[in-house]
């Protein structure tokens, strides 16, 4: 009855929370694209040419049409967020002299990565953790600070066409990942668990865009226009753009299987599957938008206190619009992910475990975007720029935490992640709080 009760209370407040949030101020994947407005870096002008007909300032750049690529970058990371390793710390086999479980270690095992060991038959786990994502990187440029340029239609025609629009934007993503799971010993050597991800996401732009007069000196050749014409400072070349939304819901929801492939005196081979469903809305950057499948394989080994482990893992996706095209709801295939982890857990005492780990995956063929200099025709200046390929790279993060049993089958998890390199959508230090219980 004390099971019923606790899964049913935990159901009521993932229900209330997605109904409470099925809010947002717009689709957060378009903020990016839409952000100097739905036609683009807009300058003004009232030049008319020898013919008689009014100059039209086209200024372009891949910035916006190409940086939409950060929603399949923040989709990447969503998709290989580390969720807490949703298996018991305590882990049982049937000793059948005494004819009862007896605990199998004495470490509590990792936080963020996988154990050989099953948790036993009909054993039942049952926790929560929240993760807090402020992401300050995408590739090693701050995201306070992106740079990109917007050239002159047809500039290699000089005649004032050498202008060009310099611009630094700050990206402030953050993601709060409240993460409910459960495992249950289906037999002495198979688990099966369930990870459900409630997030919350949060994007502000704020772009300022300079006009760098290098071919024109006429105030009302290019210009952003400021208040009402008459205005004093009306002909502007200084112009800041801003945009802003949140939403939060339901994220994709993980179900894995692990069993035991072998046992012997001091380690164990587990291999297992985890299958992710997109539940998360995509289009407001909740979830991944497509089906993954991700098979991996686990050996762990224990003496006395120490037990080292091993992760290898593949992770496949499907299609979704957050590497398409998402404003004309086209979808493409989300780059695929090979990931790997060495760590080791400590048993410091009978009460506390620390654990630590490196973290690895390679991420294939997936969109980047590389700082360059930007150079002007006829002399006229450099500003720096980023331009777009598509390319694999790696991501590395360190992991070091405690695991604190209070009581009884009680455990409170304490953890962080530390970025330790540059690689994709980064953030710098990111926390982990969570409580598990095993019935």
């Amino acid at each position: 009855m004390r099971k019923k009760a606790v899964l049913f209370a935990v159901w009521l407040i993932l229900l209330g929370y997605k109904t409470a949030s099925a809010q947002s101020n717009g689709d957060l994947s378009l903020l990016i694209p839409n952000l100097y407005g739905p036609k683009g870096l807009i300058v003004n002008s009232e030049a008319t040419l020898p013919n008689g007909q009014t100059h039209s300032a086209h200024f372009n750049s891949s910035f916006e049409s190409d940086f939409s690529q950060f929603n399949t970058s923040l989709a990447t990371q969503l998709l290989a967020l580390p969720l807490p390793s949703p298996a018991s710390g305590f882990t049982y086999s049937f000793d059948p002299s005494l004819g009862v479980f007896t605990r199998t270690t004495q470490s509590f095992g990792p936080i963020l990565t996988e154990r050989a060991e099953t948790i036993g038959k009909k054993k039942f786990t049952l926790g929560f953790s929240f993760q807090r994502f402020d992401f300050d990187s995408i590739e090693g440029i701050p995201m306070n600070n992106v740079p990109a340029v917007f050239t002159h239609d047809d500039a290699a025609l000089l005649m004032g066409r050498q202008d060009v629009i310099s611009t630094s934007t700050r990206i402030e993503a953050k993601v709060d990942q409240f993460t409910f799971f459960s495992t249950v010993g289906l037999t002495d050597r198979l688990d099966l668990s369930v990870a459900v991800p409630v997030i919350k996401t949060e994007l502000n732009l704020s772009s300022h865009a300079i006009l760098q007069r290098i071919g024109t000196v006429d105030p009302k050749i290019h210009f952003f226009s400021n208040g009402e014409p008459g205005n004093p400072n009306y002909y502007g070349n200084e112009k800041t753009f801003t945009s802003s939304g949140s939403a939060k819901g339901i994220g994709d929801v993980v179900v894995r299987l692990k069993g035991t492939l072998a046992k012997w005196e001091h380690s164990g081979l587990a291999v297992g599957m985890d299958f992710r469903a997109p539940t998360g809305d995509e289009k407001n950057l909740l979830g991944s938008g497509a089906v993954g499948v991700k098979p991996f394989v686990a050996y762990s080994y224990s003496f006395k206190r120490i037990s080292p482990h091993v992760n290898i893992g593949y992770q496949w996706n499907g299609k979704s619009v957050l590497a398409g095209d998402v404003a004309n709801d086209v979808k493409a295939h989300l780059p695929n992910q090979f990931l790997y982890v060495v760590g080791a857990d400590f048993g410091l005492a009978r009460w506390l475990t620390l654990a630590a780990d490196i973290l690895g995956q390679r991420v294939i063929d997936a969109p980047r975007l590389l700082p360059v200099t930007f150079t002007a025709l006829t002399g006229g200046g450099t500003w720096p720029n980023v331009t777009f390929e598509t390319s694999s790279y790696t991501l590395t993060n360190g992991a070091i935490g405690l695991k604190v049993n209070p009581g009884g089958k009680l455990l409170l998890n304490f953890n962080v992640l530390l970025k330790l390199d540059n690689g994709g959508l980064r953030d710098k230090i990111t926390p982990l709080v969570g409580i598990a219980y095993t019935f």
